[in-house]
């Protein structure tokens, strides 16, 4: 069982004048102080797979978006030190406020956007992992502490939740040897509560609805992996979500509330070798498991759908982070496309970020020295469906062709993906998640 007891919050404070920011941007590589490696299909250098790392989930990206794409926030780099940045993206122009503290971050330091536009940090330090706000007060860094958490249980790893929906709650998942806590940490009444515990080692963590009530992770029990949702308007309460065969590992990597499409990553098709497939929630059709997700010498990794595509979850795009021999680049998918579209990356991408727009935009932030805060923003074009892009903010890199492709001979992309329908919407409709379980595993590898 996990135990984690709770410290309160002290009052509120502000830190005195710190870093002030200048130099040169790093690419937030310092995420967190433990090894994380990717296992793909040969279990050794990424090549054609998912990447999991070593506690089942996804490497965390160099910046987080909030689930509405207003702001952003990431651990940035001033010389040798490391300081929260926040990123404002919902007005003309993204630009960045620095937030630094009395003293540099660590470099596995956790930062979090809220929809009000302060940022979430979580240290840890001396066996406690305590939660603040941070917003600028003029050349200050105000900071408002949350309280604390301790998890005195050896083995025990507490990570941040990807952002809620709303923007007013942030959650955190700690994992121990035997079970999982799920914790509210901002947002509460009274500093960090405790919503739930799960049994078995739970990873991930994907929204599957617009309240922020059900949760899904990817839970280990019985030495196999299956994704479950956790009810936390009930107690906790867990049921079933994927289940594809009885010994195969079953991991939901994302979710679109809108549309219910899921992206999810499997080695139930061919045992011992997660591949990449979707279905769509609260369906009874099987999961599928496209061949043009498989690319050769290259792991994917999917980090953005596009919201707000209700009922049509095969026009939804995808946007797929590609990591190849050469470097990483962007993969755009949709469901009824047979074909991934490679894109040039932006100078500076800080890969694994992005978000998608309604209108089937796709935004991808970058920092180089010349823009220390842009964003490059891709379109599909009209005709056929390819994406056209521009790079925005100050010192902004300029325009980018349309169809910009990854290192040549890159196998499963290159053609256009498939076009969009543009129907009147139906009212949204909530779907009940259910097991994806009910129809056999024969002929769902497609091409």
């Amino acid at each position: 069982m996990t135990a984690c007891a709770i410290e309160p919050a002290a009052a509120n404070e502000e830190n005195g004048d710190g870093e002030d920011g200048d130099g040169e941007i790093g690419n937030g590589d310092g995420e967190t102080s433990r090894t994380e490696r990717a296992l793909t299909e040969d279990g050794e250098t990424p090549r054609t797979g998912y990447v999991v790392t070593e506690d089942g989930s996804v490497p965390r990206t160099a910046c987080v978006i909030t689930v509405d794409g207003s702001y952003a926030a990431r651990l940035a780099r001033g010389g040798d030190s490391w300081f929260p940045e926040r990123w404002t993206l919902d007005g003309p122009e993204p630009y960045a406020v620095p937030l630094p503290g009395n003293q540099p971050e660590e470099p596995g330091t956790e930062v979090q956007p809220m929809g009000d536009g302060r940022v979430l940090i979580r240290r840890f330090a001396d066996g406690r992992h305590t939660f603040s706000l941070l917003y600028p007060t003029g050349p200050r860094t105000g900071e408002l502490p949350l309280g604390a958490i301790e998890c005195p249980e050896e083995g025990t790893v507490l990570r941040l939740l990807p952002p809620a929906p709303g923007g007013e709650k942030a959650y955190a998942l700690a994992v121990g040897p035997l079970s999982s806590a799920v914790w509210l940490v901002a947002g509460g009444a009274f500093g960090p509560e405790h919503l739930a515990q799960v049994p078995g080692r739970c990873s991930g963590g994907v929204w599957l609805d617009r309240a922020g009530r059900m949760l899904a992770l990817d839970r280990e029990t019985g030495g196999r992996t299956k994704a479950v949702v956790v009810d936390l308007e009930r107690g906790g309460e867990v049921s079933p979500l994927l289940q594809i065969a009885d010994g195969s590992d079953d991991r939901l990597l994302l979710a679109d509330p809108d549309s219910g499409l899921l992206l999810i990553s499997s080695d139930a098709p061919s045992p011992g070798r997660p591949r990449l497939g979707w279905g769509v929630l609260g369906s009874t059709l099987p999961v599928r498991f496209p061949e043009c997700l498989r690319v050769a010498d290259c792991t994917l990794t999917p980090f953005a759908i596009q919201p707000g595509q209700v009922l049509v979850p095969e026009s939804c795009g995808v946007a797929l982070r590609v990591d190849g021999p050469t470097g990483s680049w962007v993969g755009v998918w949709r469901p009824a496309a047979r074909q991934v579209q490679h894109l040039a990356a932006p100078e500076g991408w800080l890969a694994g970020a992005g978000l998608w727009t309604e209108d089937g935009e796709l935004l991808l932030p970058y920092a180089t020295a010349q823009a220390p805060c842009g964003v490059a923003r891709w379109t599909a074009a009209p005709g056929d469906g390819a994406l056209a892009g521009e790079a925005e903010g100050p010192g902004g890199t300029g325009a980018t062709g349309a169809g910009d492709t990854g290192p040549e001979g890159s196998e499963g992309g290159g053609g256009a993906a498939a076009r969009s329908p543009e129907p009147d919407p139906p009212e949204p409709v909530v779907a009940r998640p259910v097991p994806l379980q009910q129809a056999p595993l024969g002929n769902l590898v497609t091409k």
